[in-house]
Order: C-alpha cells, then sequence, then structure tokens
C-alpha cells in the first residue's frame, strides 16, 4: 500500500490573529510593572539584559510590518512548516539591533504600543493572502502570523525565566498554535509513524522511521506538557535534562527524540 499522505494543518486566521494580541497584551501588561533593577537583570540568552529581550520580542512582531513594506513576491514558493528550519541569522546582528532599540526606547511600554497600533494597521488594510518575503521564501500573511505565535511563547517563557515570580501568563491560543507547529515540525524533520509524540492538550504527532503503528497502544511513546515541549524544540532545555527531571516520559526503542533536537536553529 502507498504510504498515507499526511494532512497538513490549518489554522483560523482570526483566531490566530487574536492569539498573537493576546500574548501579546500580556508581555506588555509584565513590562508595566517592571522596575530598572529587573529590566537590568540576565538572560538565558547570552549577555541580554531583560530590557534587551523585550526590545527583541517587539522586533519579532514588527517583523510583520518591515516584510509588508518590501515588494510582494510574485508567487508563493514555501510554506509554513518550512519556517522553522530556516530561522537561524546572525546572532551577533540581531544582539546589535536589540540593544540599539532598547537604548533608544527607554519608555519599554510606549514603544511596544507603538508596534500594536502600527501591526493592528497594517493587518486591516492587508489580506491574509498577501505574501510576504521571509527568511523561508514567500508565505501568506496568514501563514507568517502563525509564526509570530512561536516567538511570543518562546519569549514570554524567556522572560518569565529571567525575572523571578514575574509570571507572565500565556494565551491559550498563542500556545497551542506554538505547540502545533513545532510538534509539526518534528514530524517534518523525522519522517515516520513508527512513535508517537503527545503534548496534551494541544498535540499528536507521529514521526521517526520504522514499522508504522496501526492499531493498540503505540510501541514507542513521548509524552510532555506543552511549555517543556516548546523549551526542548527551541533548546531551552536539552532532551536528557528532561528525562533525568521527569519532564518527558519516553518509552520504547524508538522514543529517543535528540537526534532531532532542538528544532529551531
Amino acid at each position: 500500500m502507498p504510504p498515507t499522505k499526511k494532512r497538513i494543518r490549518s489554522y483560523d486566521p482570526a483566531r490566530i490573529r487574536a492569539a498573537v494580541f493576546g500574548q501579546w497584551g500580556n508581555l506588555r501588561e509584565a513590562v508595566r510593572g517592571l522596575d530598572d533593577r529587573q529590566l537590568a537583570l540576565p538572560t538565558r540568552l547570552g549577555d541580554w539584559t531583560v530590557r534587551e529581550l523585550i526590545a527583541h520580542t517587539g522586533m519579532a512582531l514588527s517583523a510583520v510590518s518591515r516584510l509588508l513594506d518590501r515588494p510582494e513576491p510574485a508567487r508563493q514558493n514555501a510554506r509554513l512548516l518550512d519556517w522553522p528550519f530556516a530561522t537561524s541569522a546572525d546572532s551577533a546582528a540581531i544582539a546589535d539591533r536589540a540593544r540599539l532599540l532598547a537604548e533608544r526606547h527607554p519608555d519599554l511600554d510606549a514603544h511596544l504600543a507603538g508596534i500594536e497600533r502600527d501591526l493592528t494597521a497594517r493587518l486591516d488594510a492587508h489580506p491574509g493572502t498577501r505574501l510576504l518575503p521571509t527568511g523561508a521564501g514567500a508565505l501568506p500573511l496568514a501563514d507568517y502570523l502563525v509564526t509570530r505565535t512561536v516567538e511570543l511563547v518562546v519569549h514570554t517563557d524567556d522572560l518569565n525565566a529571567a525575572v523571578p515570580g514575574l509570571g507572565v501568563p500565556y494565551d491559550r491560543q498563542a500556545l497551542a498554535a506554538c505547540v502545533r507547529l513545532l510538534a509539526d515540525a518534528l514530524a517534518v524533520r523525522a519522517p515516520g509513524g513508527t512513535t508517537e509524540v503527545r503534548i496534551p492538550p494541544y498535540a499528536v504527532v507521529q514521526c521517526v522511521e520504522g514499522p508504522r503503528h496501526t492499531r493498540g497502544t503505540p510501541p514507542n511513546v513521548v509524552e510532555t506538557d506543552p511549555l517543556t515541549w516548546v523549551r526542548l524544540a527551541t533548546g531551552r532545555t536539552a532532551w536528557r535534562d528532561a528525562l533525568a527531571a521527569a519532564e518527558v516520559r519516553a518509552s520504547g526503542e524508538r522514543a529517543d527524540l535528540e537526534p532531532y533536537l532542538p528544532l529551531l536553529a
């Protein structure tokens, strides 16, 4: 029998837009309450401070507007699942840009408010089918907005890790989209049907080459919670460390995902 063609996951554009602004609102609320001492705290992202992390997160959202300012590509030549594998960039240049923005905008709340106003106007003015020249190729605006949930969720987690007791909440739809996109990316990197990866309540994917599971309890199962999965997929947590801390449950000969992680460069 020919291999089963996997269904490509779809995302509701209205829900994704609400998720992006929902998580952005959570971040803005948290930033308003930070004092100078907290803004100067180190983060787990090299030598970035909290202030620079926040500036970088603003860059991630304002990227939509920057791409809309460029000429529209003639045709789509990429798909949403190409994006996770095209995220590597000049980290030194990104860090320099974040520092520059942090210096130029001492009032971070006003800066973030401006980004929100601009993005709202841009999304109102352009259809979701409008093509953007992203690093992964030409993608529809609606698809690129899904990738912003990853950026916002990941950097919310970075911020929570940097500031003790901050506890910025996660918009449920944003977290769901982030988890699903990264889970589907794993299935692309490790195609197959021998291992079932469960990230309740948001995603289940089949991956890893080998005998295909067809009925009953699969012989190879990996299960973890949404934030642990996000950290594994983005390199914030190592596979072995997550296993040792019982943050991941893995059973079966083909349940080792270490060769495929992290997904984002």
